[in-house]
């Protein structure tokens, strides 16, 4: 018999001889456990200076202690700037999110106000990549300060809010023209020479400017007045007021400021951390993030990661105020203002004025977080609920819906949607737009939309659901059963999701995957959960069906037809009364138009109903 020696034990990191090698540039340091995955990242001014922190006698916390009792080796990166290590620290924290950090989790990007670059700009609302021509103005803290904001401009400045496509196609003055939001620079009712002015104007307001704006106003009320044109004078004096209004009631100070007020609430190792946001003077609303702590039972260690991973990524005011003093609280200020271009002033002690807006986010604070804590507690019992009634070993964590939309077989658009056990994850969402199949095929867009989320997943080795549901009845469940076979997937839960008797919520049967239904009622918590994923995936296929279809009628109209200019476009709707009437029209009806041929005639009739022959020409300026 031969005996077999033990495995050496691991040789503990010596933190204080890897000290001795590093020099003390700015950069970011890496710690790792004996396999290989990450503990914790973090930035340094000094990377000597910082990490030989760690290895000191000084007394340590129980998580810290618990951290570096794990760590096997240490890596390094040298950076040039402590603004370039802010920015490095949150890359990799976003990217291999460490057991030891706290994680900021925000799914959603800021909302701006945009001011398109055109010849008749439009205002609106703008999320998501800044793709569009214009000038962006924010970030707004929510979409309702947005809102707000617009529905002020609209007002103030009449300048336009709806889509090219139907700015192109009035022939009348639309509801907000009516209502006094709009000039109506669709149909003239406006010059290009005015319309430049307001939008002149109104960037001065978004700018800020609103002291030089109203001085302005002052001499063209004054200018009016002396050529006796007193209705003119009176808009403009009206618009005085109504400025000078919102002035008084949302500037800080009394002044123009650009300034974020932070506070952090902590309760059992979760976090909220409010953030109330003014730019230029202006009150743009509160904006609520949990982030995730992984242990971190202090609200100022919270706090310093939130600034560092938020403002990496979003532009930093002037003045940001935190409810307590944070760890390298210099170190941080100086990495934002090189990062913006500007001095940023981060302050843990203010009075005053700043000291009210502090308590009203620590309030604001402690109230989002119960909340969030009581919605959390409700979706654990959901999922328990689930659990139940599925005959799971486990509460899913992980669970994808599947629904089909479409009109009369156009545009169908397949969803999915994902929760986990804190609610939907909105990031991982997916659209299948559905092409090759008969229109009206529900079972075929199924199959299709679940072989191409499947068959990636089975090829790359992609995440799986524990609970996959399908919003249809046996039909619909066969396909998704046939997909996941012919791919070799198991370990999924797959249930259909058939309506109830006369459509009622709350009365939906549950098809399970060994063949039996059940309909656990109104009151069930695991239903409750299935249809708020049902519903979802519902909305977000029917939203994507929408787009999609108003896409297609949209490129289908007279500007895309081969031939018809501005002219003839304007003429066109003039002579039926709009696009409806042209449609309604015949082909020979439509040569009786001014400026219209009997082929051109036929190629607009041919592509306004979708058939051949719609474009054969070049397109001309009539």
């Amino acid at each position: 018999m031969t005996d077999i020696a033990p495995a050496p034990a691991p040789v503990p990191f010596d933190g204080k001889a890897y000290v001795r090698r590093l020099s003390t540039a700015p950069g970011v340091y890496r710690m790792y456990a004996a396999d290989d995955s990450v503990l914790y990242v973090g930035k340094a001014g000094a990377l000597k200076k910082r990490v030989a922190s760690y290895f000191s006698a000084a007394p340590k916390s129980a998580r810290t202690m618990a951290m570096l009792a794990q760590v096997a080796r240490m890596e390094v990166t040298v950076t040039r700037t402590e603004a370039e290590a802010l920015l490095l620290e949150n890359q990799l924290i976003k990217s291999l999110k460490p057991r030891y950090n706290v994680l900021l989790r925000d799914d959603k990007s800021y909302p701006y106000v945009l001011l398109t670059q055109e010849q008749w700009p439009r205002l609106t609302m703008h999320r998501g990549p800044r793709s569009v021509p214009g000038r962006y103005f924010g970030p707004y803290a929510s979409v309702g300060a947005v809102r707000e904001t617009l529905n002020l401009m609209h007002k103030l400045f009449k300048l336009r809010s709806c889509e090219d496509s139907v700015f192109r196609n009035r022939t009348r003055p639309c509801l907000q023209y009516q209502i006094g939001r709009c000039s109506a620079p669709c149909v003239a009712l406006i010059d290009p020479v005015a319309y430049a002015e307001s939008v002149r104007r109104a960037e001065m307001f978004l700018d800020g400017r609103s002291d030089e704006l109203s001085a302005e106003l002052q001499q063209a009320m004054a200018a009016a007045s002396a050529r006796l044109d007193f209705e003119e004078a009176a808009r403009v004096r009206d618009l005085i007021a109504a400025i000078r209004k919102l002035q008084a009631r949302q500037y800080v100070d009394g002044r123009a400021a650009d300034l974020d007020v932070l506070a952090c609430a902590l309760r059992d190792s979760h976090a909220c951390v409010l953030l109330l946001a003014f730019r230029d003077g202006r009150n743009l609303g509160t904006r609520a993030f949990f982030p995730r702590t992984n242990g971190a039972d202090n609200p100022a260690e919270v706090l310093a990661a939130f600034v560092s991973q938020h403002y990496a990524e979003q532009p930093a005011p002037g003045e940001i105020v935190l409810e307590y003093d944070i760890e390298e609280r210099e170190l941080l200020q100086q990495a934002l203002s090189a990062a913006s271009g500007k001095r940023v002033l981060l302050k843990a002690s203010v009075r005053g004025e700043r000291a009210g807006y502090l308590d009203l986010a620590r309030r604001n604070a402690e109230l989002a977080l119960a909340t969030e804590l009581g919605s959390q507690a409700t979706q654990r019992a959901r999922l328990e609920s689930l659990r139940e009634l599925l005959a799971l070993a486990e509460p899913p964590q992980r669970i994808e819906c599947f629904d089909i939309s479409h009109t009369m077989g156009e545009a169908t658009v397949a969803s999915c949607v994902v929760f986990d056990g804190n609610g939907p994850v909105r990031g991982q969402y997916r659209r299948y737009n559905i092409a090759g199949i008969e229109p009206g095929d529900d079972y075929a867009a199924m199959h299709q939309a679940l072989e191409r989320r499947f068959r990636r997943a089975a090829e790359e080795g992609g995440v799986l659901p524990d609970v996959l549901l399908i919003d249809g009845g046996a039909g619909q469940v066969a396909q998704a059963r046939g997909v996941l076979a012919d791919l070799g997937i198991d370990g999924i839960v797959l249930v259909g999701v058939a309506k109830g008797a006369g459509r009622r919520a709350g009365h939906e049967a549950l098809l399970l995957p060994d063949g039996r239904e059940i309909r656990p009622g109104p009151e069930s918590p695991g239903l409750q959960l299935v249809q708020q994923v049902r519903d979802e995936s519902h909305r977000f296929a029917i939203t994507g069906h929408r787009g999609r279809r108003q896409k297609a009628r949209n490129t289908s109209r007279l500007e895309d037809i081969p031939g018809i200019g501005p002219r003839r476009r304007a003429n066109l709707l003039r002579h039926f009364g709009g696009l409806g009437g042209l449609k309604a029209a015949g082909a020979e009806e439509i040569a009786r138009a001014p400026g219209i041929d009997a082929a051109l005639a036929e190629r607009i009739y041919a592509s306004l109903h979708g058939l051949p022959g719609a474009g054969a020409s070049e397109r001309s300026e009539g």
